[in-house]
């Protein structure tokens, strides 16, 4: 019975002051160039997925035209490239202060292409805590989802779409 007590007791008082110490002495460096905390990355992956849940499974309502797509790397150039870059350009200098880094969406080993549409519309229309990713749901609904289409096509886009990402 003691021993439960001692358990109890140390999970209710020990733990939380041990974890309040860290951060008051000074242990955990909010610094973008702070190496992550044990399980950080984990726990942030495992949230995530959490939170999108069955969203991932929402299908994009609108059809895969060179419109919607230019219409959605518009979207894309206009809100997102600051952060996640442009096709065949460097890494945009706001991205190198961020952590965690953003990807660059139109580098092919960062692309989301093979994320479900749902999640994608999920991220853009919520943002992701404690990331720097905003939420854009104040873009219309149409607008989000030619953005997440043109995500979702980034690496096999149709020749009239390229062209029209050159102008």
């Amino acid at each position: 019975m003691k021993l439960l007590i001692g358990i109890l007791i140390g999970l209710l008082v020990v733990a939380p002051l041990g974890a309040y110490f860290y951060v008051k002495l000074g242990f955990l460096s909010l610094a973008t160039t702070a190496k992550p905390l044990p399980m950080e990355e984990f726990m942030a992956h495992t949230a995530l997925r959490e939170s999108i849940g069955s969203a991932q499974n929402l299908q994009d309502p609108l059809p895969v035209t060179d419109e919607n797509l230019l219409a959605g790397f518009k979207a894309y150039r206009e809100h997102c490239a600051v952060c996640h870059g442009l096709p065949g350009e460097s890494k945009p200098v706001i991205a190198a202060g961020m952590f965690p880094p953003p990807p660059q969406l139109m580098v092919a080993r960062e692309m989301v292409t093979d994320d479900p549409e749902g999640a994608t519309f999920w991220k853009v229309s919520n943002g992701i805590r404690l990331s720097g990713m905003p939420r854009f749901d104040t873009l219309p609904e149409t607008t989000r989802w030619q953005l997440t289409m043109f995500l979702k096509h980034a690496d096999r886009l149709p020749p009239a779409a390229q062209a029209g990402l050159r102008r």
